[in-house]
């Protein structure tokens, strides 16, 4: 039970971050906001953004471990495609594959591989240092 408690607040932000996205994807399309002719890239950038950063909060209860984040990655695409069925049952929205294979696989990929990058190059920095 100490080990539970002592690892349930690392995995707040992953929660934080599914409630945020389930709550996006619950709204009706008629409620949602249309930003003209920026509609497209909004839409999928916020795909990619709560994606890259829902891959991240994963890695983050990994405790970073460079060896999760292929994990981190993958368990933000499942995320996606039962989020995008969930989205399915929503009044005028559908689900769709692109989303999950282009623009939030994209995030996550993208979030993890700038993570990973700085990481390495602030631990080359503070080795030569």
């Amino acid at each position: 039970m100490k080990r539970f408690l002592s690892i349930l607040p690392r995995w707040f932000p992953a929660l934080f971050m599914m409630a945020v996205i389930f709550a996006f994807s619950s709204q009706p399309s008629s409620e949602l906001p249309n930003f003209a002719s920026w509609d497209f890239l909004i839409k999928k950038g916020g795909h990619a953004a709560g994606y890259g950063l829902l891959s991240l909060s994963y890695l983050h209860f990994f405790d970073y471990d460079k060896k999760r984040y292929r994990l981190a990655w993958l368990l933000a695409v499942l995320f996606s495609a039962t989020d995008e069925f969930h989205q399915s049952f929503t009044p005028g929205r559908s689900p769709s594959m692109t989303d999950v294979l282009v623009f939030d696989n994209f995030g996550a990929l993208f979030a993890l591989s700038s993570f990973y990058f700085y990481r390495r190059n602030r631990e080359n920095k503070n080795q030569s240092a």
